[in-house]
């Protein structure tokens, strides 16, 4: 299995920067799976969708409470970080004028806010409405200020195996800029900019359900965060609303969720309206030299 894992990433770096071939996945008569640029009888092209998805309905509320026929729309915010958050109401009736029926506001961390108030115009009878809730981490009216990202692991040489616009999963507003880093598992994550834990993934195993597989979040002071992807089960270390210096161990590498093979995926991303999008960054030294299986274990 290690065996066929270093080949894949070989493939990959083959690949180039652009990673413009198509990669092919086959698998023998015993079971033993090959990676190749080159199709072969049987062979499929392989599709590796590194998305991005986190559910934060469990943290993000929207609370309707009536009271005399009327409703009170109120937000809560369980998270250490800052949310955009937007009400629609549509095709309300028996409700006086002057409440708002579009509201856009940002929810400080672990807060909870009222964004509108239907009072019913006919006493005894109920507020009619529709209404639609969404929401996006981070605060979009701060600005990123410029910085180089120090390597966020221990160890290496490592190499980009899919740098910004990778054509097999960096694409889409979320992970455009996203880099790729090939590493063995258990190579030792650190922060890379110092921040605020918002949000963590420790319990994946293999693919298992989010295509992010185990993951840190760390939000920084200018309102960008650092997303740390793929991680080793049970390997994270920090804790949401823990603070956490450049350097701070996070977690160590691993190959859960939609990976290829042992890596970390790391992006830096900002909330532009109600949207996360990922943003370009550098690191503060070059990516390079040949791929070293060994180095970054205990």
């Amino acid at each position: 299995m290690f065996t066929r894992l270093l080949l894949f990433c070989a493939v990959l770096v083959a690949a180039g920067p652009a990673l413009a071939m198509t990669i092919y996945k086959s698998k023998d008569a015993y079971g033993v799976v090959t990676y190749s640029d080159r199709p072969m009888p049987g062979a499929r092209a392989f599709v590796f969708r590194d998305q991005m998805i986190e559910q934060l309905d469990s943290k993000v509320h929207l609370e309707a409470n009536r009271s005399n026929g009327g409703v009170q729309f109120s937000a809560r915010n369980e998270l250490f970080a800052p949310v955009e958050v937007e009400l629609r109401l549509s095709g309300v009736k028996n409700a006086r004028e002057g409440a708002p029926r579009l509201v856009r506001r940002v929810l400080p961390p672990r807060s909870t806010v009222t964004l509108s108030v239907l009072t019913a115009r006919q006493p005894g009878q109920l507020v009619a409405y529709q209404k639609k809730f969404t929401y996006a981490l981070g605060d979009p009216v701060q600005r990123p200020q410029a910085f180089r990202y120090p390597l966020p692991w221990r160890g290496g040489p490592f190499r980009l195996s899919q740098g910004p616009n990778g054509r097999y999963s960096h694409f889409g507003p979320k992970g455009r800029y996203a880099m790729d880093i090939a590493m063995p598992e258990g190579t030792p994550i650190i922060a890379a900019r110092a921040g605020v834990v918002v949000k963590t993934e420790n319990n994946q195993s293999g693919r298992g359900t989010n295509p992010s597989g185990n993951f840190v979040r760390v939000l920084h002071a200018d309102g960008t965060m650092g997303v740390y992807l793929h991680l080793m089960r049970g390997s994270v270390v920090v804790q949401e609303g823990q603070r956490v210096a450049y350097g701070t161990p996070l977690a160590r590498s691993g190959n859960t969720g939609n990976s290829s093979g042992p890596h970390l995926h790391f992006v830096v991303q900002r909330n532009v309206g109600l949207a996360l999008e990922s943003i370009p960054y550098q690191f503060s030294q070059p990516v390079g030299g040949l791929p070293n299986f060994t180095a970054g274990n205990p």
